[in-house]
């Protein structure tokens, strides 16, 4: 699946869509309106992307980084074509022992334990990701807007109804990109 970002300049949304879509936006932004400040999000995160904006566009879209879900590839102990890398784990005694005693030892047995545990909690997880999400994008977008702290707090309550109440008399894309991040956990 491909990640979404969307850029703001204050409180007016420029664009949306991949990075390399909604960072050429941002740049033909600062080449008209040099005093302009966007700033990119990342949808699923609710992070700022730090963009270099220096040189020209095709510069600045191959200075881009990278947008996929891998990690950079990293040299060491473990199994570098199957993409395992060695890290240390801190467990008591009593716990070494029990994975010891597991059929395929330590390594088989954790990696059955997270599995398990990350298909259990795969919901739990997504709401939780998009609610810290939301709460970065509305702090950053909204927090000096009227009705933040109440409106932070019914999202957190999941008071659907109260929330879009509050949201009601934002900027109209400040509300309506903060809804959107707030509908995967306010309809969960």
């Amino acid at each position: 699946m491909p990640l979404n970002f969307t850029a703001f300049d204050g409180t007016t949304r420029l664009a949306a869509g991949s990075l390399p879509i909604v960072a050429e936006r941002c740049k033909a932004l600062l080449d008209s309106e040099p005093n302009a400040s966007p700033i990119i999000y990342d949808d699923s995160t609710g992070r700022p992307v730090d963009v270099d904006y220096r040189g020209t566009t095709h510069e600045v879209l191959a200075r881009l980084p990278a947008t996929d879900d891998a990690p950079a590839a990293r040299r060491g102990p473990g199994r570098p074509k199957l993409g395992v890398v060695a890290r240390e784990v801190t467990l008591l005694p009593r716990h070494w022992d029990w994975l010891a005693s597991q059929p395929g030892g330590a390594s088989v047995a954790l990696r059955r334990l997270v599995e398990s545990a990350s298909r259990e909690n795969l919901d739990a997880d997504r709401v939780r990701q998009a609610s810290e999400a939301v709460d970065r994008v509305m702090l950053a977008l909204a927090g000096n807007l009227a009705g933040y702290e109440e409106a932070s707090r019914a999202f957190h309550r999941r008071e659907a109804e109260r929330f879009h109440a509050l949201t009601e008399a934002w900027p109209a894309d400040v509300r309506d990109y903060v809804r959107s991040l707030a509908a995967v956990v306010l309809h969960a």
